[in-house]
């Protein structure tokens, strides 16, 4: 499956506003505690790949995302499911990969047109706004990242504001400065 995201920073009360005004169902919120790793044999940071263990409300879930497909999104190839959070980070420890860090986040998710908005609230970070959906063939990519863009252009966010940079890459740059 592939994955197209975009990310910018937004104010969180106004965007609320807007997405009640367009009738966008709220789905909960959820506490992401997300780590990264890094592999033996490879550095995701150079590759712009990435491998994390995300625990949501308790539930571990292994994710691998791919490079990027495109110079305006965070569109790419996308594989996730369920583990053993603990298990898991053995596993990858025992195996030679290396944790790169570690993101906390607050998480309001809305649901618009087959589209999900995620309202994020990252510590370190602030405020923004993720509104992504999921295709299951490349030849869909520009279709539906246009339908991603014209939705954040009615929340007054433009493809200009785009943040391609993942919320770990930002929270070590601010760290290197």
């Amino acid at each position: 499956m592939i994955e197209i995201e975009v990310k910018a920073r937004a104010n969180h009360e106004r965007i609320r506003d807007l997405l009640r005004d367009y009738g966008a169902r709220a789905i909960g919120v959820e506490h992401h505690c997300d780590t990264y790793y890094n592999a033996p044999h490879r550095d995701f940071s150079i590759t712009d790949e990435a491998l994390r263990i995300r625990i949501v409300n308790g539930r571990a879930v292994l994710t691998y995302k791919g490079r990027k497909l495109d110079a305006v999104s965070k569109t790419r190839e996308e594989f996730e499911t369920d583990v053993d959070g603990n298990t898991m980070r053995s596993i990858l420890l025992s195996l030679g990969f290396v944790e790169s860090g570690v993101v906390r986040k607050t998480r309001a998710v809305f649901e618009f047109e087959n589209l999900t908005i995620c309202l994020d609230s990252v510590d370190g970070l602030g405020e923004f706004v993720e509104v992504e959906t999921i295709v299951e063939s490349e030849s869909d990519v520009d279709e539906y990242r246009g339908r991603v863009f014209g939705f954040l252009e009615k929340l007054g966010i433009g493809q200009g504001d785009s943040i391609r940079v993942s919320y770990l890459e930002m929270l070590i740059d601010m760290f290197k400065k």
